[in-house]
């Protein structure tokens, strides 16, 4: 086994060096016996097994401890760590109000912008629960346990096993605590939204042998509205309100079903092509049967809607946890221990009613219908139903229990120390739905009718038995009744369960001594099973209603896994050379799914003399495919693309040998892709959501992605100046096999651009125009997306942190701390073949690839006062211009800039840089009690808009997810007993 090979290796390796070591420090002073030294308690390191301060230094880790968590003001875990320079948007927020799936409403962390289920998430050196698709939901952490926050900032597969490339947070929570404490805070945005109540009470008592802590928590917070604030009332910002706007508005609009050439009926466009009228039912009026009553339809904002007015921004949630943790000396070389965490997550958005329409349900308006003004035929419609918001609500509950045993003995003539644990978690997740239609119930209710003993009635007697009623769909709000809309609402429910079993088992300690230290070795072994299912509703999965529909998704794997560590200190107290080590590490995983990878990491640190140390590290990592990713069903998504083939803002208006591919394909001269909502060409680079459903699948056959990580730094902390250190750390990140969905625009790409004609038979076009799909002749008309081991991503960059903590003062104590990340790369290549994406210093989705993230605080502390200033920079971004035509409103600063990868055609804005302040006074009372305000984003600034967000499907206004929507202030307090 490699593993063996490698572990046998080092170990020679590290005899070899004792012997060289000896000559090398043969006039170097005689140590002291360090074993007899030792501390048997135990040492959390993060990024390493072996218990050892000098191993920690060579790892680039950013620790945040009690005192930084609180002077942030924020009360979820994931809030916290996205403050750090480092950190990226994670994958879903609460403000991804159009995202759907188990995930929406959970908290999540992404570090180097690699995405959420890169970076792992451990609780004391453990792994916490993940979904179905690989995610760790950091709400279910209470942040009243937590004693510090380490984040490693580098690859430890070699330690830890699958997810850890972008990098491990590990959260470490209280060991001891004596007495009780009580916290109470509450907290608003300046619009008087968003409201954050939250909770917490820890007791704990420890003795000589046991220490026992119990925590519970509470937290509520309210939802966020679109219409509350002018920087969300719009899909496109307030600068172009009605460009935003649906054309599906609440007044019934419907296409004339008369023949082709029926005078009145519609018109011949330029092409010969006969384009049927479309009528929009005056406001106000009811008598829907009759044509007088309409008027002709031309995409005015009279006539279109504002979808944004009923949407959340952010969504609302209620969070509970009991957490209870115990410690028991069983001797004095043998610890028990136990963690058990249970916790609750209920959290409820709310989108605009559904665009009802005959195109992608087949509902039509029946010509039987009293209401149909055109009798005896049927008529294709629009009408959304803004009576019936689509309001989700989910529960998640998590139950984690993790138990094991520790202990120390002496071996070798040196301290080992052993544990071995289990942990178990379990996470059932129920979502709750309401607002889309039950369309066969809406297809009685618009069927035919007949008058039945004075009033007009189904003339289905069987669906009129079951509560069917007539609809007057085409009138406006307010012309249906309750009891309509209770017959077609339709309300769903879907269930999650996911579950982890780990079994782990350690030991580690010193080898034998060389000149320089102990050699120290780690080894250890872990199994792991992960299983789990999504039933979605059973109505909703055969595609009986109007929500997307999903199939079920079932699966299950395991891995078994061991792993070696050694430790090497090379030499010490010599000129250049007070200190130099070695670190090398080995994991061998077999998963039951795809088979065996075995990664390795190898890391340095060199003191050359006492104020600098230098450190480096080279590490393999993986991650590992989703039972999501390898069992998911196939599901429905309505995916919004910029057809290449679109002859004004497509490849083809400016590429010849892509407009001659889609004449290839069957495209029609001067196609124009049609803007799904208006019925109309688009007018901008933005492309346009598709009128009928995509299919997106998994793929059984998937191998893990895999990672190199390279690291270089210094730590330098003069002696001249005490309490002062410079840290600078490199890194380089290459992940390759990345598993990706080719989603529809790198399909069409791939085909048109690219011309890779093995993703043309991926999608299909329709040959003629068909109003009641909404498809125009030449638009695409079926597309599958599914997962591929396909592409690679490269990101570098330089970590920078300076602390400085002052002498005291007559004037109190001051701590200065600023870090920053500094962003030199991040490259996508999507497929083979495909232009490289290298979106540094751009609006990328929903992630902004700053060049610069930067965090200064300043705090001070004097006697029972104390205080915080606090500084958030993000430097400026690129970001697609709203149009390309020069003096526009937007500002459009470069109308002709041409990127190879940009999608959204010629044209770019570049938009400034923003800086938040943030301000916190605290004050300690006599009797144990301390007051705190603070405000974030105290000056109320207001960040650009990024209209490239508008395409990640959030369902808000193009503002930035990282930034502050406005001011937000808080209060606390926290009682000592």
């Amino acid at each position: 086994m490699k593993q063996k090979t490698l572990l046998a290796t080092a170990i020679a390796a590290a005899l070899v060096l004792q012997t060289w070591s000896v000559a090398a420090q043969d006039a170097a002073p005689a140590q002291a016996d360090q074993s007899s030294a030792k501390s048997l308690e135990t040492v959390t390191v993060t990024g390493s097994r072996i218990r050892s301060v000098d191993v920690e230094t060579s790892q680039p880790v950013f620790t945040m401890d009690r005192a930084a968590i609180q002077a942030t003001g924020l009360t979820n875990v994931n809030d916290i760590i996205a403050r750090m320079p480092s950190a990226g948007t994670p994958d879903i927020t609460p403000q991804d109000t159009l995202s759907s799936g188990a995930d929406v409403g959970g908290r999540y962390v992404n570090i180097r912008n690699l995405g959420s289920n890169r970076t792992l998430v451990l609780v004391n050196g453990r792994r916490w629960s993940t979904s179905l698709s690989g995610l760790t939901d950091l709400s279910t952490i209470p942040v009243s346990m937590i004693d510090r926050i380490d984040v490693l900032k580098d690859g430890a597969s070699s330690i830890y096993g699958s997810d850890a490339i972008g990098g491990v947070v590990n959260i470490i929570t209280k060991e001891k605590f004596d007495g009780a404490e009580a916290n109470v805070y509450y907290g608003q945005n300046g619009e008087g939204d968003g409201t954050t109540t939250n909770y917490d009470f820890t007791w704990g008592h420890s003795t000589e042998k046991n220490s026992l802590i119990i925590g519970a928590s509470y937290q509520n917070t309210d939802p966020m509205w679109n219409s509350e604030r002018s920087e969300t009332s719009y899909a496109d910002g307030p600068r172009h309100p009605e460009d935003g706007f649906s054309g599906t508005g609440p007044y019934g609009r419907i296409i004339d079903p008369r023949a082709d050439g029926t005078p009145g009926a519609g018109s011949y466009n330029a092409a010969g092509k006969w384009v049927p009228n479309q009528y929009v039912i005056n406001h106000g009026a009811t008598d829907s049967s009759n044509l007088a009553n309409y008027h002709l339809y031309d995409g005015s904002v009279a006539d279109s809607y504002n979808s944004q007015q009923d949407m959340t921004f952010r969504a609302g949630s209620k969070l509970k946890n009991l957490f209870v943790q115990d410690r028991y000396k069983l001797t004095d070389n043998i610890t028990l221990h136990g963690l058990a965490s249970y916790s609750t997550r209920d959290t409820s958005s709310q989108l605009a009613g559904y665009p009802f329409s005959t195109g992608g349900t087949g509902v039509v308006l029946s010509g039987d219908n009293a209401y149909n003004p055109f009798p005896g035929q049927d008529v294709s419609f629009y009408r959304r139903t803004t009576e019936l918001p689509r309001i989700t609500w989910g529960n998640s509950k998590l139950a984690h229990i993790d138990v094991g045993v520790e202990g120390y003995f002496q071996f070798l003539g040196h301290d080992w120390n052993w544990d071995a644990g289990y942990t178990y978690s379990q996470n059932k997740i129920r979502q709750v739905g309401s607002g889309n239609l039950n369309l066969e119930n809406a297809q009685n209710a618009l069927g035919p009718t007949e008058m039945l003993n004075g009033q007009l009635v189904c003339a289905n007697a069987a669906a009129r038995a079951a509560g069917c009623v007539p609809w007057n769909i085409l009138a406006g709000p307010g012309a249906t009744p309750q009891s309509v809309l209770n017959y077609i609402n339709y309300i769903e429910t879907n269930r999650q369960t996911s579950s982890t079993d780990d079994y782990t088992a350690n030991v580690s300690g010193g080898l034998f001594d060389l000149p320089a230290g102990t050699v120290n070795l780690a080894v250890g072994v872990e199994h792991r099973g992960e299983k789990g299912n999504f039933r979605p509703d059973a109505n909703v999965s055969a595609g009986l209603t109007t929500d997307l529909a999903a199939a079920p998704t079932s699966g299950a794997y395991n891995t078994n896994e061991a792993y070696a560590e050694l430790d090497v200190p090379l030499l010490r107290d010599l000129p250049g050379a007070q200190e130099l080590g070695l670190n090398v590490a080995s994991r061998y995983s077999h998963y039951s799914n795809f088979g065996s990878t075995t990664n390795n990491k190898y890391s340095f640190r060199w003191r050359p003399f006492a104020d600098l140390l230098v450190r480096g590290t080279y590490a393999e990592g993986f991650r590992a495919p989703t039972i999501s990713d390898l069992y998911g069903g196939s599901g429905q998504s309505f995916e919004t693309f910029l057809d290449p083939c679109d002859s004004v803002f497509g490849a083809a208006a400016n590429n010849a040998a892509v407009a001659q591919r889609c004449a290839t394909s069957g495209v029609p001269a001067g196609y124009q892709q049609v803007n799904s909502t208006t019925g109309k060409p688009i007018t901008n680079n933005n492309g346009s959501q598709t009128p009928v459903a995509f299919l997106s699948s998994s793929n059984a056959n998937l191998k893990p992605e895999t990672s190199i990580t390279r690291t270089l730094g210094l730590v330098y902390s003069p002696h001249q100046v005490e309490g002062l250190d410079f840290t600078v750390d490199y890194y380089n990140i290459y992940v390759k096999n990345i598993i990706t969905s080719v989603d529809a625009q790198d399909t069409l790409n791939y085909c048109y651009v690219q011309n890779d004609p093995s993703f043309c038979g991926d999608f299909t076009r329709s040959p003629t125009a068909n109003a009641a799909t909404g498809l125009a002749a030449g638009s695409v008309a079926t597309l599958t997306e599914s997962l591929y081991n396909l592409g690679t991503l490269k990101t570098e960059g330089y970590d920078v942190g300076i602390h400085y903590r002052l002498p005291e003062t007559s004037f109190g104590r001051f701590r200065i701390a600023s870090d920053s990340t500094y962003l030199t790369k991040y490259e996508i290549v999507s497929g083979p073949g495909a232009v490289a994406k290298t979106p540094v210093g751009f609006m990328y989705g929903e992630d902004g690839m700053y060049r610069l993230r930067s965090n200064l605080q300043v705090d001070w502390d004097y006697k029972q006062f104390g205080a915080s200033w606090t500084i958030r920079y993000y430097s400026g971004l690129k970001d697609m211009c709203y149009d390309n035509i020069p003096g526009e409103l937007d500002e459009c600063s470069s109308p002709n800039y041409t990127n190879p990868w940009w999608s959204y055609g010629p044209g770019m804005s570049q938009k400034g840089s923003v800086a938040f302040n943030d301000a916190q006074f605290r004050y300690t009372a006599p009797w144990k009690g301390v007051f705190t305000v603070g405000v974030n984003n105290i000056f109320n600034k207001k960040g650009p808009y990024y209209y490239s967000v508008t395409t990640s499907g959030t369902g808000s206004s193009p503002y930035n997810p990282a930034f502050d929507i406005d001011r937000y202030w808080y209060i606390s307090y926290n009682q000592k007993f």
